[in-house]
């Protein structure tokens, strides 16, 4: 077989060609590089967070000697809410579904020993994006490593927190605006940072179908632009500092199809809707989650060829970056053994299985290409109606995209609970005594974290100047009703040993709390 077969198509004939597109090429249809992994595989970006930060530090230390690629942190409720570990509704969720940070002593252990300047870091975080990014800034300044050279992405994706996951804290208006002065300053100040990753994961695991997933996505990420616009910003200032975030399920062709259709529609916004000049902002770049809502508490060992499987449509379909989710997650957290084979999944797809010596594997199947079309025709309907609706805050507020998840979802489900949808070894081919059902361990959190936590967080109050945090507070708390970047004053009240639960209190006091519609 031939190393680099983009050589196959271009004896094919030129219309042909013409049609489908090169990688690399306007509208990117086959991918956003001409190569793509011919030089080298997609990051392997394991997400990975719980307990303290010194527990998931060591985790961290430890994937990265297993040839993980890039960091992604995963944030525990309290923090993700904007929550002190010691806040009255922080209690039994510190470090449960991800790593307690509060404060800058935190972070710089959950950091600790790892060269920020050498390694890209993902942080799965939103509502309060602006002040953990500022914390990691305080952390590599510390490590001596310059903001210009640090890789990496916030999530920092508030709309789909509205539309599909909940953790959102502050009010539409208020939250894009420190979504917008985190572009401003990275612009400036941080120029290789993803400013955001757009995420489709979270609505396409509530329910949605893959179109959905798509249109709403990208109905999100032109509202992110035109916020940007509004507050003086350039279109090709910010759009290649964007990502996105996707789901891969189990139809191995259909989201091999969707990440297509999702490239060229975005190509087609950037350069027709908001006149971008710079090839650049026409790429959709995104990461790749496999998805969790896929995976079965029966059968847990099952999960291990979901994983596979989906991890493959992420690949055709020309992911930058992937995470491959560990068989024990429908249970709990994943441990060290199943973190690991989830990690040697990707490798074994890197280097064992052929599908990186070409350019675009699928690119030209009749059947790939129709599936493409489709997906791109159904996801411009739900654009275009979410464009009759006035954007996508304006439908967020209507609960458009809520009440259309939910129909999809409840769909699903009523096709998994008539057998109509095979899962296999839970509603077709389940058996109580299968062997594949033998007890999972999972992952431990220790029962007195809560208190633990609580004893940090006070004693780290204690031993601060109070004065400089309560001055540094109130700085934020002027500036929030101004039209001044934010991000200097909460850099500098974190400076002061302000905690991340006094800072969002301050916006919270300002701006108030989003409630949904009913």
């Amino acid at each position: 077989m031939p190393k680099d077969i983009r050589s196959l198509f271009e004896a094919l004939p030129e219309d042909y060609q013409q049609r489908l597109g090169r990688p690399g090429e306007y509208p990117f249809t086959r991918g956003i590089y001409p190569r793509m992994y011919l030089d080298r595989p997609w990051t392997m970006r394991q997400y990975a967070g719980f307990s303290t930060a010194e527990e998931s530090n060591a985790r961290y230390r430890y994937l990265l000697s297993q040839g993980q690629t890039g960091l992604s942190v995963a944030f525990d409720l309290p923090t993700q809410l904007g929550m002190d570990p010691d806040h009255p509704l922080a209690v039994g969720e510190v470090g449960r579904v991800g790593v307690s940070i509060a404060n800058i002593e935190d972070m710089g252990a959950l950091l600790a020993g790892i060269p920020l300047g050498q390694v890209t870091t993902s942080m799965t975080i939103n509502a309060p994006a602006a002040m953990l990014f500022s914390l990691y800034l305080l952390v590599a300044e510390q490590q001596g490593v310059p903001w210009e050279d640090l890789g990496g992405t916030i999530q920092n994706d508030i709309l789909k927190e509205y539309i599909a996951r909940g953790t959102y804290i502050f009010p539409p208006g208020p939250s894009m605006r420190l979504i917008t002065d985190v572009f401003a300053f990275c612009a400036e100040k941080v120029p290789r940072w993803n400013t955001i990753s757009i995420s489709g994961y979270h609505i396409r695991e509530a329910g949605s179908t893959a179109a959905q997933e798509i249109a709403f996505t990208l109905a999100n990420g032109k509202a992110y632009l035109k916020a940007a616009l509004e507050a003086g910003l350039e279109a090709d200032l910010i759009a290649p500092r964007l990502s996105f975030f996707f789901a891969a399920h189990n139809d191995i062709l259909e989201e091999a199809a969707k990440f297509r259709a999702a490239r060229r529609i975005w190509a087609a916004i950037m350069k027709e809707e908001f006149g971008a000049k710079n090839p650049k902002s026409w790429m959709l770049r995104f990461h790749t989650q496999t998805g969790g809502s896929t995976l079965t508490a029966q059968e847990p060992l099952n999960n291990v060829v979901r994983t596979a499987y989906q991890a493959l449509a992420a690949v055709l379909g020309g992911t930058q970056s992937l995470h491959t989710n560990a068989y024990d997650e429908a249970l709990g957290l994943p441990t060290e053994k199943s973190a690991l084979l989830a990690l040697r999944t990707q490798q074994l797809l890197a280097h064992e299985s052929g599908v990186t010596r070409a350019v675009d594997p699928l690119g030209g199947s009749f059947y790939l290409e129709h599936l493409t079309d489709q997906l791109e025709a159904q996801a411009k309907k739900y654009l275009q109606q979410i464009d009759r609706l006035g954007g996508s805050v304006a439908a967020v507020e209507a609960g458009y995209f809520q009440k259309e998840i939910e129909e999809a979802a409840w769909q699903f489900q009523r096709e998994v609970e008539s057998g109509t949808r095979v899962i296999v070894g839970m509603n077709r081919f389940a058996s109580e005594k299968s062997p594949l059902n033998e007890p999972t361990p999972v992952q431990q959190i220790d029962a007195t974290l809560d208190a633990d936590r609580q004893k940090q967080i006070k004693a780290f109050r204690q031993k601060r100047d109070g004065e400089s945090a309560r001055a540094g507070l109130e700085a934020l708390r002027r500036a929030s009703h101004g039209t001044e970047n934010l991000l200097p004053h909460v850099l500098e009240a974190f400076r002061r040993r302000a905690t991340l639960g006094e800072i969002c209190g301050v916006l919270r006091e300002e701006w108030g709390e989003y409630q949904p519609p009913a």
